[in-house]
């Protein structure tokens, strides 16, 4: 029996979803929304007409550096692994944030839309800005409210598409 909260609802959902299931449906609903949040930034850059970011390939070069690895190759094929190893990042990060609302679901918490949204949409910008600002490869806190918006946009669709991919799983 579902109970109701000021957030949303709590229980099980309807279809008897196994946890590991809702973790899979998390996956496919957060590579939803990762797919959703790059076409947004795209048109953004296409709109706007600016240049893409580098700090994906900077986070990747702290990382390893942080970590004592080194990106195997000479120059070009390290600069075009480091290039393909970035946006990897925000890919795995999309897809666990995804994961995350999925065994969320699957603990019973069903919330309201627009607080699953902000959760899920501010859940991902944590995830991919996290890294970066522990690293010393961005800091927030100089950010101009361009720069808030051309991320905080795009996270909120991201949080829009995961909620409610999540949520049409769970309808009968």
């Amino acid at each position: 029996m579902a109970k109701r909260t000021p957030f949303g609802v709590a229980g099980k959902g309807k279809r008897g979803i196994s946890t590991l299931g809702w973790a899979l449906r998390g996956a496919a609903a957060g590579a939803a929304g990762t797919t959703a949040l790059n076409a947004v930034t795209y048109l953004d850059m296409v709109i706007r007409g600016r240049g893409a970011s580098s700090t994906p390939e900077r986070t990747v070069e702290r990382l390893a550096e942080t970590a004592h690895l080194a990106v195997p190759g000479d120059d070009e094929t390290r600069r075009n692994r480091v290039q393909g190893l970035g946006p990897m990042t925000g890919l795995v990060a999309g897809v666990g944030v995804g994961v995350v609302g999925g065994l969320a679901r699957a603990s019973g918490l069903l919330s309201a839309k627009p607080v699953g949204t902000l959760l899920t949409g501010l859940g991902a910008m944590v995830a991919a800005n996290g890294p970066m600002t522990a690293l010393g490869v961005t800091d927030p806190r100089t950010w101009s409210a361009a720069d808030w918006l051309s991320d905080l946009v795009p996270h909120l669709v991201y949080g829009v598409v995961v909620k409610n991919t999540i949520d049409a799983f769970d309808r009968p």
